[in-house]
């Protein structure tokens, strides 16, 4: 046999500042990392520059700051563009920093034939499960397929667009519902592609749509599923878009195996957990993915050290150098257990891909609605799962009894973003607005807008606008103006079932006798402050309470902490509960509690919920938090209990 080539090696990476993140990928990429995996931070991924009053807090948390060319610069300096094959997690700004990018590649001489790497770009699943969308879905479909034929006509090795059901998963769903979801999101934008691309060269484009999948630990599983993935993918290309060239109708994806499944509890047992999930995505030939990004072991706890990516590296190098896993044809070929459930897999995907398509497909709102009510759905009957003990996880509702962790003992044992790296990447960025040709970025900024308006691809003036020194906020701001923003559906007004579990039988017992002493409901507002669109928590917690009887407030993501508290105002909860997962819980909690303060709503209580490390619950606590929930909380009823004790 013929050994199979490895697949490219990522670390997902970024943080603190472009400068900082460079230091990172040069060492991993020393250390045989084979690709680039960029995180950028909220701010950057919502189209706020970093000195936009909602971007206090976040900048730099969950990835890096990029405002302006000159950030990009920095971000790769020393790296060769034309030999790197870098993927960028970004959706609603994706054109945008593609943009950057090319740019740069003009500056350095490098034509932009010779780019090879991964704009995500699917803003779908962004409405969905991640949340870091801007425009509604008519004008987003639109960015995203200008990219596509942009690419398709400059870029031929760049893959403009990730079709991403990673965050299905993590956001509940599952295997037929993240499989069908993200093909219905490629089926939705490739139909909207083929009008800006010449017919001729159609097949081409297509060849190079590739998707971002999830891997769980339930390895055979995943295996069925990507395969069953493989065979309607290359179905839809060959039937309904006619590409004849079989290497075209390639499913061609890449994967980051599950984050969501990491626990806090004994938190040395994730790197298990890790293995098995990449067993998932790289032991069967035929469904085999050409990327693999796996997390640290400790990133329910923090943001990794390098270090900790190290050791998911090593992982991944050893499984292809020193194993024998791609010395061989498809191992599972001729299985029948694999066969039979591939083949359920992939009926029960084309039914589901119907099912969208008579709600006039996955970019519309009908369809959007539905998807998102059956993850809520799916995610809370996980949940509940756990919680009886019906799906095992070691170490938190079983085989719980541990010795402690030498890896975990005292601080230190994650990456924390130094506070003032907000305010030097403020002052970078403002010196850099001074030293730019002002009348000649606005020139730029206006041909952009045009552009927006007039239905011309956005690529060649974003392009313009990123050599004439724009930042990242002017060129949303601009596009603001002419598509507006969007707020997406929650999936939490559909009424849950009714459920005959004892233990919420005995919850809603007690928010009833709160009830008639109070003579009302307790009120719960459940409450998203700053740039975070992670919504999982925060819907399962609103379900909870709700279907414990309270009177639950929740209106999905993105909020200034004025307007929480002057939501507040008008509803009157007796608690407030704030999800922020993203790192800035100590600014965004101190803000609300000091608003509430300055508006006489004193009595009402807040309690926060999110990667909250436990040295930081002390802090939280003085500052007004009545109580901290993190990842090792996953007791719903636990949890509304407190909340019903504070009320």
């Amino acid at each position: 046999m013929t050994r199979d080539k490895p697949w490219i090696f990522r670390t997902y990476a970024g943080h603190t500042s472009a400068a900082r993140s460079n230091a990172l990928y040069r060492a991993n990429l020393a250390k045989g990392q084979t690709g680039l995996s960029v995180a950028f931070d909220l701010p950057t991924q919502l189209g706020y520059d970093s000195d936009h009053p909602l971007a206090k807090g976040e900048v730099g948390k969950v990835g890096v700051p990029v405002s302006h060319l000159g950030d990009m610069r920095a971000l790769f300096d020393s790296i060769p563009l034309e030999r790197m094959n870098t993927s960028m997690t970004i959706n609603a700004t994706a054109a945008w920093l593609l943009a950057l990018y090319v740019a740069l590649a003009d500056e350095h001489g490098i034509g932009r034939a010779k780019l090879s790497g991964t704009t995500q770009n699917d803003i779908i699943k962004e409405y969905l499960a991640r949340g870091t969308h801007i425009f509604p879905p008519e004008p987003s479909l639109r960015l995203t397929t200008d990219v596509i034929a942009f690419a398709a006509r400059e870029m031929p090795r760049w893959n403009p667009v990730n079709f991403c059901s990673y965050h299905l998963q993590e956001a509940g769903a599952e295997p037929i519902e993240e499989a069908a979801f993200a093909l219905s999101a490629a089926i939705a934008v490739l139909d909207a592609a083929r009008a800006k691309i010449a017919r001729a060269e159609f097949p081409k484009a297509v060849g190079r749509i590739s998707f971002f999948v999830n891997s769980g630990t339930k390895f055979i599983t995943e295996i069925c599923k990507l395969r069953a993935m493989a065979e309607v993918w290359d179905e839809l290309c060959e039937t309904r878009y006619g590409v004849t060239d079989p290497h075209d109708r390639l499913f061609r994806y890449g994967v980051q195996v599950n984050s969501l499944g990491l626990a806090e509890q004994q938190p040395e047992n994730n790197v298990y957990r890790i293995l098995f999930a990449m067993l998932g995505v790289t032991l069967s030939k035929r469904a085999r993915a050409r990327a693999v990004q796996l997390p640290a072991w400790n990133e329910a706890l923090g943001l990794p050290r390098p270090w900790d990516q190290q050791w998911s590296l090593r992982l991944q190098q050893i499984a292809a150098f020193e194993t024998d896993m791609l010395e061989y044809d498809d191992i599972f070929d001729g299985s029948n257990a694999i066969g039979e459930k591939t083949a359920f897999f992939a009926r029960e995907i084309r039914k589901e891909i119907a099912r969208i398509e008579t709600l006039g497909g996955a970019a519309g709102e009908p369809a959007l609605e539905y998807m998102k009510e059956r993850l809520v759905a799916a995610n809370t009957a996980r949940i509940e799962a756990i919680e009886r003990g019906e799906e095992v996880r070691v170490g938190v509702n079983a085989f719980t009894e541990t010795e402690p962790s030498p890896l975990t003992q005292g601080r230190g044992h994650f990456v924390v973003v130094d506070e003032k790296a907000q305010a030097r990447q403020v002052e970078q960025l403002r010196a850099w607005r001074a030293a730019r040709d002002e009348a000649g970025t606005r020139r730029a900024l206006q041909a952009l807008e045009e552009a927006a308006k007039t239905g011309a691809n956005i690529m060649p003036a974003s392009i313009e606008c990123a050599k004439a020194g724009a930042t990242t906020g002017e060129w949303a701001d601009r596009l603001r103006r002419v598509f507006g923003e969007y707020r997406a559906p929650t999936g939490v007004a559909a009424r849950a079932p009714v459920r005959n579990d004892e233990r919420i039988a005995a919850l809603r017992n007690a928010v009833e006798a709160w009830s008639k002493i109070h003579g009302r409901a307790p009120r719960l507002m459940v409450a998203k402050p700053g740039l975070d669109g992670h919504s999982n928590g925060a819907e399962q917690i609103a379900i909870r309470a709700r279907d414990a009887g309270m009177d639950v407030t929740y209106n999905g993501i993105r909020f200034a902490p004025d307007e929480i508290v002057a939501a507040a105002h008008e509803a009157r909860p007796d608690v407030i509960g704030l999800s922020i997962l993203s790192g800035s819980h100590m600014m965004l909690a101190r803000e609300v509690a000091a608003r509430l303060k300055a508006r006489g709503l004193d009595e009402v209580k807040l309690v926060a919920g999110g990667i909250i490390p436990q040295e930081e619950e002390a802090a939280l606590k003085s500052a007004g938090i009545s109580a901290v929930f993190g990842p090792k909380d996953f007791d719903l009823n636990a949890i509304i209990r407190t909340i019903l004790s504070l009320a």
